[in-house]
This record gives C-alpha cells, sequence and structure tokens, in this order.
C-alpha cells in the first residue's frame, strides 16, 4: 500500500528518513532540522524536484532516526546512503578509495603512496588522480631525495645510486631539513620557504660552506620546479575551494579548483547523478568530499546549501569556513572557472556513456525487478503453422546487447502441438546444454507459460540458478512466482527488446524452414496476418477447412483477428 500522509507521525526534531518499499529496500535518504515538516512536503500538490511524485508512489513505508543536531544527521544521512545505495538519491557514482601521500613518522621519515596510510603519517590526499599521486611520488623523490625503501640499507640501494634518494641509510644529514621542506611545499608554504632558503644559501656561502650551500640551491630549485606547476593567480586566493556544477539529464560533474597561496593548486572532478536540484546535488557532495579531509577556509558555491552545512564544515575544520555565492570579482571568476571544467567533463562523460545507454538499459532493467544484474537474459519463443514446422528459438541478451553467435534454434521433435508442451521441450533441451546460468530465463508468454517453466526447472533442480520471467504482450506486463505482476514502461526496455528479438528470430527461422519445403500458404500474403495470428485462426476453427467455411463474425471474433484483418481474409478466401 502506497505510504497515506494522514497516518505519518513525525517529531519536530532533526535526523535522517528513508522511504521504502514493502519489501524493505531503500529508494531514498534524506535528512532534516525538522522531520515532521520536511516529509509533509513529500506529500505537497506542488512538489519541488521532479522525481517526488515518482517517489512517492513507489514507497510504503518511511522510517526516520532522530539525532541531537542537523551536523549528525548530515552525518548519519551520508552512512545510509552508503549502505543502502538507494535508488532516488543523488550521489557519487562509486565509493572507492583513494590514494593519499604519506610521510611515515619514522626517525628517518619514508614518502608513501597507500590507499590506507598509517594514523601517525603526515599525509595529504585523497587524489582522485592516482597518475598525478605518482608523479607528485616521483617528483619529491627526485628533487628532494626522500626514500620510499621499507628498510634502512646499510649499504645503499639503487635509487641511491640513481639520484632518487639522498642516502640517509648511510648519511643522514639535512635529511630532516629535506623532509621539512617537502611537507612546507606540499602545505602550500612555498614562496615563504624560497626566501629562507635563499637567505640560508646565501649565509652558508658567506661562510665558505659551498657543498651546503650547494645542496640548498639544489633544493631551491626543487621548490620551483613544483611550484611552477601552480597557474592561475590572485591576491584572493587564500585556502579556496571553488565548485562548479554542470549537468545534463541526470549526467553530471563537479569540480573542484583548490586555491592557496594566491595560486590554483589543483583540480579534481567529480562525476555524479543529478535528480533535478542543484542545491541537494551539491551539498550532498559537500558533504561526502569533506566528510574525509579538512575543509578549506572558504568554500565557493553555484547556489546556497544552507547555514547547518557551513556549520558542519567548521566543525570539521575546527575553525570557521565561510560558504559564499560569489557575484563578482576575482573569487566569481575563479568559481565561473569551475563551471567551466564541469561544463567540459559533462561532455566527455556524455561520449563516454553513448557507448554503454544498453548497459544502463540493463541496469534500469535489474532495478526494477530488484535484482543485483541483468547482464545475461536468455529469452524464448515458439512458432507453428497448422501443426507443422514446429520450431523454436532462444536469444541472449549480454549487457543489453544482442549476443547473436549465442541464438539458438530448436525443430519440435515430439508430437506436442500446442505452445505450452512445446516450449517446455525446448527449454529442457537448452537447459541439459547449458555450462553457464543467465542472471534471467525471459518466455514469451504469462502464468501459465511461467508455470510450467518454472515446474520444468525445479525438475531439474536448479530453480535457485537463476530468475524465471514470463513477459506478456498485453500491457507488456512480466509475471514472476510469488511477486506482483509488473508494467513495464521504458525502464524495462532491455527485457521488451530481448521479447521482440527472440520474435523476430524465431519467425526468421520459421519461414526458412517453410521455404525449404516449399510450403505456401495464400492467407500469408495478406497484410497484418503474421504468424502468430494464423496459428490463432488455426487453433480456433481447428484446421484450414474451418477457416475456408467462416464466416466474417466468426473471423472477428478470433483472439487477435480485428474487423478490417477479418474482411481482408475474407476477400482472400472468396478469391480461391
Amino acid at each position: 500500500m502506497v505510504v497515506n500522509p494522514e497516518s505519518l507521525d513525525f517529531p519536530r526534531r532533526p535526523g535522517a528518513y528513508l522511504f521504502k518499499t514493502s519489501d524493505e529496500r531503500v529508494l531514498y535518504v534524506g535528512k532534516a532540522t525538522d522531520l515532521r515538516s520536511r516529509i509533509r512536503s513529500y506529500f505537497s500538490t506542488n512538489p519541488d524536484r521532479v522525481m517526488i511524485p515518482e517517489l512517492v508512489a513507489k514507497s510504503h513505508k518511511i522510517d526516520f532516526i532522530i539525532t541531537n543536531n542537523p551536523s549528525e544527521a548530515l552525518v548519519l544521512e551520508r552512512q545510509l546512503i552508503r549502505q543502502h545505495k538507494p535508488k532516488y538519491n543523488s550521489m557519487l557514482k562509486d565509493d572507492k578509495s583513494y590514494p593519499f601521500l604519506a610521510l611515515t613518522n619514522h626517525q628517518v621519515p619514508l614518502i608513501m603512496y597507500t590507499r590506507h596510510p598509517p594514523n601517525d603519517a603526515t599525509r595529504w590526499g585523497p587524489f582522485p588522480d592516482a597518475g598525478a599521486a605518482k608523479r607528485v611520488v616521483q617528483l619529491i623523490r627526485r628533487y628532494f631525495g626522500i626514500r620510499d625503501c621499507k628498510e634502512l640499507l646499510p649499504q645503499g640501494c639503487l635509487s641511491m645510486h640513481i639520484g632518487l634518494c639522498s642516502g640517509p641509510c648511510i648519511d643522514p644529514t639535512g635529511y630532516n631539513a629535506q623532509v621539512k621542506a617537502v611537507i612546507r611545499v606540499m602545505n602550500g608554504d612555498g614562496k615563504e620557504l624560497l626566501s629562507t632558503l635563499v637567505s640560508d644559501m646565501e649565509l652558508q656561502s658567506q661562510k665558505m660552506e659551498f657543498e651546503q650551500a650547494g645542496k640548498t640551491r639544489d633544493l631551491i630549485g626543487a621548490v620551483q620546479t613544483t611550484l611552477r606547476q601552480q597557474v592561475i593567480s590572485s591576491r584572493f586566493y587564500r585556502d579556496i575551494d571553488a565548485i562548479g556544477f554542470s549537468a545534463k539529464g541526470e549526467i553530471a560533474v563537479i569540480s573542484v579548483l583548490h586555491a592557496e597561496d594566491g595560486v590554483v593548486k589543483a583540480q579534481e572532478n567529480w562525476p555524479m547523478v543529478h535528480r533535478g536540484d542543484i542545491g541537494e546535488t551539491v551539498a550532498r557532495f559537500v558533504s561526502e568530499h569533506y566528510c574525509e579531509r579538512r575543509p578549506p577556509k572558504t568554500i565557493l558555491v553555484p547556489t546556497p546549501i544552507g547555514e547547518w552545512l557551513e556549520s558542519w564544515l567548521s566543525d570539521e575544520r575546527d575553525g570557521a569556513v565561510e560558504v559564499r555565492v560569489p557575484l563578482r570579482g576575482d573569487l566569481a571568476t575563479l568559481r565561473k572557472l569551475a563551471d567551466q571544467n564541469a561544463e567540459i567533463q559533462v561532455g566527455r562523460q556524455m561520449r563516454k556513456h553513448s557507448g554503454s545507454l544498453e548497459q544502463r538499459a540493463a541496469d534500469e532493467g535489474a532495478a526494477i525487478l530488484g535484482m543485483a544484474s541483468l547482464d545475461h537474459i536468455v529469452c524464448f519463443d515458439m512458432a507453428q503453422i497448422q501443426g507443422e514446422e514446429r520450431v523454436g528459438a532462444c536469444v541472449v541478451m549480454r549487457k543489453g546487447r544482442p549476443a547473436k553467435k549465442e541464438y539458438r534454434t530448436f525443430i519440435v521433435k515430439s508430437e506436442a502441438m500446442d505452445d505450452l508442451r512445446m516450449m517446455r521441450e525446448v527449454v529442457e533441451r537448452w537447459l541439459k546444454r547449458q555450462d553457464e546460468w543467465p542472471d534471467l530465463l525471459l518466455i514469451d508468454g504469462g502464468k501459465t507459460h511461467l508455470s510450467v517453466i518454472r515446474k520444468l526447472v525445479e525438475e531439474h533442480g536448479i530453480s535457485d540458478r537463476f530468475e524465471i520471467a514470463a513477459l506478456a504482450k498485453r500491457e507488456e506486463t512480466i509475471f514472476r512466482t510469488g511477486k506482483e505482476p509488473i508494467i513495464l514502461d521504458r525502464m524495462g526496455r532491455v527485457m521488451v527488446h530481448a521479447r521482440d528479438e527472440a520474435h523476430r528470430f524465431v519467425n526468421t527461422f520459421h519461414r526458412k524452414r517453410r521455404g525449404k519445403k516449399d510450403i505456401g500458404d495464400p492467407l500469408e500474403s495478406i497484410e497484418g496476418l503474421g504468424a502468430k495470428k494464423l496459428q490463432s485462426l488455426i487453433r480456433n476453427f481447428g484446421g484450414r477447412a474451418g477457416i475456408n467455411h467462416a464466416s466474417l463474425e466468426q473471423l472477428q471474433n478470433t483472439p487477435g483477428i480485428g474487423p478490417s484483418l477479418a474482411k481482408r481474409i475474407l476477400e482472400k478466401l472468396s478469391q480461391g
């Protein structure tokens, strides 16, 4: 039963809420400062998001968990989304871990590229671009001589001999200074460090410590090499993240430009699923993005995201965080640049997704059926005329695409004349040949066809290997044992396509078989009268002789034969 808004009783407290189906599947997770007001807004006559009517129609209950404050509700919401991956939430498309760069807390620290940095290490990241993170490690090793070996070797190592390590295992002199230089550069203190290093080099030269001055000179070169990779500057850029957003349909990208010490230092792009509300998508990203990293002092966003989220960011930083929507000046220019980056990335995502429309159709079909995957479908259909050339066929869909090399045809060997027994025979022969089971065995038919094939599969003891469903053409209804019928819409197009492809394939095979035996029937030339409808006529009248003597009214009463088609059949029969 669909949720009745009159029966809802929610407290006026902050918390998280979950829209669920009758089988406890979570469709949507949200958070609120006032649960009662927020939930009631979903049942208003003018909902603020396009997806809300569909969400409410498919939900059977709404659960909630109260929290002490909106910040805790935000954290709880994020955890619930990661756990349930609800269909209607705007969320990051994957929750994989990203690599960090870390300097260990050893007496002689080593640099690490890792997805699981030690708790006591100084770390930077996570880096969504793993390749970029690896290049930073190479830069640190080449120009700062920081070791990456797991143990100190008294005789040195290959990295030392090729200039990728300063060799602290043999002579640790100056190594701590190099480590501090790396930390300062990675923390954005490069310009201040350069001034200090230049002063140190001049002082060392005055003291005639030329060897040490040479090392300091090389260190200055390393810092300059790193800083040259930072472009776009302004005196207003002081520890800022600019968030850009662009979307085409459900495909969206959020681009983050990080600026510090007057320059833009990094860019990250995050693919998103967008459900029409920019504020919600950006707020969800912000809570996800900064839960594992320290927020900057200022965050520039394309649209307001709420004071409570700004308060949560301040708590995460352990200091004030300002969230702004700049309208003019350098900060607005920076944020618009982030939008431009996001727009470019959306174009790339669209091109990337253009080749995976079939996969998306398969994923949508799996969601309708409540299955983990629908990447492998086998669909059966049958054809015959006047009890002759009784044939069947199955088609295979892999990730939404026809796998034509796996199509199979069958000639019915038994004396069976009806579709049910013929299909049972064909499916049983298919079962005996299989060494790989599909996600779904789909039958062209209704409840009776489903019952017959389900019983057959149970007899073979493999009912737990795959799902079985029957797809009836009337209203495109799909039937499954023990579950309510589903009328398929656009989201179920992969199953409709499989059924139509099976129908086309078996009829093509049937025509070839009849052509080989020179079997021809004048009625087949009638427009609109295909193999299925001709088969229906034969069943209704008991054979071709009965059709020849049928009246117009009798023809019209045959299942699948309308008035206009009945007239064309009668005209053809009268011509002899």
